[in-house]
């Protein structure tokens, strides 16, 4: 295992829906023990930290993001010593385990909601005011509604408890009071709770909605930092060396404060890592207009971090492609490429996977994984699409991008031995991204498959500290088919060039700093043209990319 503090920074992370992975006990669900049996494949690939899904007892009305009890394991997935089992494995492969904290909101069948909207109950004394309640549905009116397709309102009146119960997602997903100290205190028991089972990291849920306050958007409140900023000092006390990585889906500048202020003493820090969920539609942007432009604007409004943190990025995820941080010109825009059916949307964002949204087309795909792993931050990736699985848009909201992993062509795709009518839901059967053509077996086995071209990608980057620890200048070439920067940590210098066009491109680079060197393509280990004191000029084939060292 590396014990470097700061791994999280040189790190691949791959994100795991458990109920998708691997079926062990052939009921039709992915299990615990199917993601450990399958550990050795995640180490292959070179990944570095496997993120779960929630693994809780839950209703399952939103894929587990609706706790019903935060010290359990839900039974369709096994059980605590599952867990452990599988944190052992992992650690002995030197993988890490990030868990899911989603201390924002629970499911309306926790017990403690159960409690607090019941006069009736026994405990109803203690959990009373460990949602939000209120006589009315008018308070915090500033606050957006985020689920727009399906809730007409932040508020929804219980008649058992005769109050409306605050709610920032789904109607069913109450949230929890942290004006009251109990709440607080509680989060923190899941937190040591899931330490002690030995989880390496934490993925914070909903970061930004904990408090709430009139008159404000019930948005990164000061007070919400505060709590957070206590939730890293207890980690930091108890368990050195977890990383916390936060979900906030604002833009850069809103973001910058979740990282906190590591320099100004104890206390002060809030977390390791954030996603950056701007960046990753303008990459789609990019792609579509064959121009750099959007990447440029967003990367100039990145502040820069804090010592010890890093920015998470990704392409895809377990949601949809969402498109809250673009204005109402782009947005339509997005649809309009990427998702030009009405199914294909959800909320403000877009339900397909990454292959699907580019076409299918190799070097699409290629280029943009490109982008994801030698762009600023630690990459992100989102299961299945190492082989290019496709969707089902078919399927309800999002489950039509959590369909079971394809291992190989043989029933259910390897995922289960079920009998196919009992699995979760269905595999992928159609002519393009069926299981018979696209699966991890048929693609170990083929030198020339993406599966093969991803792994050497995610090796090449792992060589180079510079991708997750150098800093990042763009160039500034005058065709804005091509974005080219500079990657640079200590005695590392990293160019990379990517055409983002459809068509050969022809780029003129400014190099002079480095006139003299002789760039080696870090693919294929050979030397190419020299640099000079004239613009240095390169040719690339339609979506071609190209990461050379410059010595």
């Amino acid at each position: 295992m590396n014990t470097d503090p700061l791994w999280y920074k040189d790190a691949i992370f791959y994100e795991v829906f458990v109920r998708a992975f691997a079926d062990s006990n052939s009921d039709g669900i992915g299990d615990l023990p199917g993601l450990t049996s399958k550990l050795d494949y995640l180490q292959w690939l070179g990944v570095d930290a496997i993120w779960m899904l929630p693994i809780f007892p839950s209703p399952l009305r939103d894929d587990g993001y609706d706790v019903a009890d935060y010290f359990s394991v839900h039974p369709d997935y096994g059980v605590l010593d599952d867990v452990r089992r599988l944190i052992t494995e992992a650690h002995r492969r030197g993988l890490r385990i990030i868990a899911e904290l989603i201390p924002n909101h629970t499911s309306d069948q926790n017990a403690w909601f159960q409690a607090s909207r019941d006069p009736g109950h026994p405990e109803h004394a203690r959990y009373r005011d460990w949602y939000v309640w209120s006589e009315t549905d008018q308070k915090y009116r500033d606050a957006r509604i985020i689920f727009l397709d399906t809730e007409p309102s932040n508020w929804t009146y219980d008649p058992m408890r005769g109050a409306y119960y605050w709610h920032r997602f789904f109607s069913h997903q109450p949230d929890l009071n942290y004006d009251h100290p109990e709440v607080q205190r509680a989060m923190l028991r899941v937190v040591q709770f899931w330490l002690d089972l030995g989880a390496d990291g934490f993925r914070v849920d909903a970061t930004p909605y904990l408090y709430e306050r009139e008159g404000t958007s019930c948005e990164n409140l000061p007070e919400t930092h505060a709590y957070l900023k206590r939730v890293r000092a207890f980690v930091d006390a108890y368990a050195p060396g977890t990383m916390l990585l936060s979900e906030a889906n604002q833009w850069p500048e809103d973001v910058r404060p979740y990282f906190g202020d590591p320099a100004a003493g104890p206390g002060q820090a809030e977390f390791h890592m954030n996603f950056h969920f701007p960046l990753m539609p303008r990459i789609f942007m990019a792609l579509a207009q064959a121009d750099r432009t959007p990447i440029e604007q967003i990367l100039a409004r990145t502040p820069p971090l804090p010592d010890g943190c890093q920015w998470a990025t990704f392409l895809r995820c377990h949601d949809e492609l969402t498109l809250e941080m673009v204005t109402p010109e782009e947005r339509q825009f997005m649809w309009a490429f990427y998702a030009p059916e009405p199914r294909m949307r959800l909320n403000l964002g877009i339900r397909r996977r990454l292959a699907p949204l580019l076409a299918n087309d190799r070097a699409r795909i290629e280029l943009a994984n490109s982008l994801l792993l030698t762009l600023t931050g630690s990459p992100v990736l989102y299961y299945g699409d190492e082989i290019g699985m496709g969707d089902n848009i078919g399927l309800n909201d999002r489950d039509g991008v959590r369909t079971p992993v394809q291992w190989s062509a043989a029933t259910n795709a390897g995922f289960s031995a079920a009998d196919p009518s009992v699995l979760y839901i269905p595999v992928i059967d159609d002519e393009t991204y069926g299981y018979r053509r696209v699966n991890v077996e048929a693609q170990r086995g083929d030198p020339n498959s993406l599966l093969n071209r991803m792994r050497t990608m995610i090796a090449v980057r792992k060589e180079y500290v510079a991708f997750g620890r150098g800093e990042l200048q763009l160039l500034a070439p005058a065709n804005h088919a091509v974005l080219a920067y500079l990657r640079g940590h200590r005695d590392e210098t990293i160019l990379v060039v990517n055409n983002l066009a459809a068509e050969p491109q022809e780029v003129s680079l400014n190099l002079s700093a480095f006139a003299g060197t002789r760039p080696v393509d870090l693919f294929t280990g050979q030397m190419v043209a020299p640099v000079t004191g004239v613009p240095y000029r390169l040719k690339l084939g339609r979506y071609e990319y190209s990461w050379l060292r410059l010595r």
